[in-house]
């Protein structure tokens, strides 16, 4: 059983300002607790049923809840049966990008949205994504759930974009609705694709240091795709 303070904290972690504060972010559900359990992020501490602590033969660190007290922490529609609270880890320096393919994203809101980005870059290798300081936070209950674990493989770095591609030597390609189409594209297994706003595009800022627009030709209707189902197209044509 946990006391009403202790609920009241792991729902205040649903807010970017606290988890900045306490350093800390939550997961929740099976797969989610199984890779950050192998993996090197330090778990702070575990709640649990009953059925998962006996099924995964660990008590240490954990508190036993029943399903009524989980249904009060999460943050999702349907409670699951662990939620950890985890330390967060602050990505400073970017490392050397070269002879590599990277993300940039510009100004990501949707928590689903980034959540899904990175688990294609997961999918394809992809290593690393830079984002605008403006992005959705990592963090945010529902990027890390929408990530499938992706996450702890892919690391986000959290920086000044235009300062950034303006010191970068690197080809910069960026996904715009006016551009050479993917298909006619060099590909390239070096460079830095970059991502625009689900509503804007790409800010106007960046654009002059778009080395390379490129686009998904369109053969019907639709007025444009969803930034990351985008984002997986181009990817995949560009990584194969």
């Amino acid at each position: 059983m946990i006391s009403k303070n202790e609920l009241k904290y792991i729902q205040s972690l649903c807010q970017k300002k606290q988890r900045a504060a306490e350093g800390v972010f939550i997961a929740e559900g099976p797969k989610l607790a199984e890779e950050l359990l192998a993996s090197n992020y330090k778990i702070i501490r575990g709640y649990a049923s009953a059925s998962w602590l006996a099924e995964n033969k660990t008590s240490k660190g954990f508190t036993e809840v029943s399903d009524i007290e989980l249904e009060k922490m999460t943050g999702l529609q349907t409670a699951n049966q662990v939620i950890l609270i985890v330390e967060q880890k602050i990505q400073k320096t970017i490392p050397d990008l070269s002879k590599k393919l990277s993300l940039v994203l510009d100004g990501i809101q949707d928590p689903g949205n980034l959540g899904t980005i990175i688990r294609i870059a997961d999918w394809f290798g992809i290593t690393q994504i830079i984002a605008s300081e403006d992005t959705v936070d990592l963090y945010n209950p529902k990027v890390v759930q929408s990530t499938m674990g992706s996450f702890i493989r892919v690391p986000v770095y959290y920086t000044d974009i235009v300062s950034f591609l303006s010191a970068t030597k690197l080809p910069v390609y960026g996904a715009m609705l006016e551009g050479k189409s993917m298909y006619e594209l060099e590909k390239s297994a070096t460079g830095l694709l970059v991502i625009g706003n689900e509503s804007k595009g790409i800010r106007t800022a960046l654009q002059p240091l778009i080395k390379q627009a490129i686009t998904i030709p369109r053969f019907g209707g639709a007025e444009s795709l969803n930034a990351a189902v985008a984002t997986g197209i181009l990817v995949s044509h560009m990584k194969s």
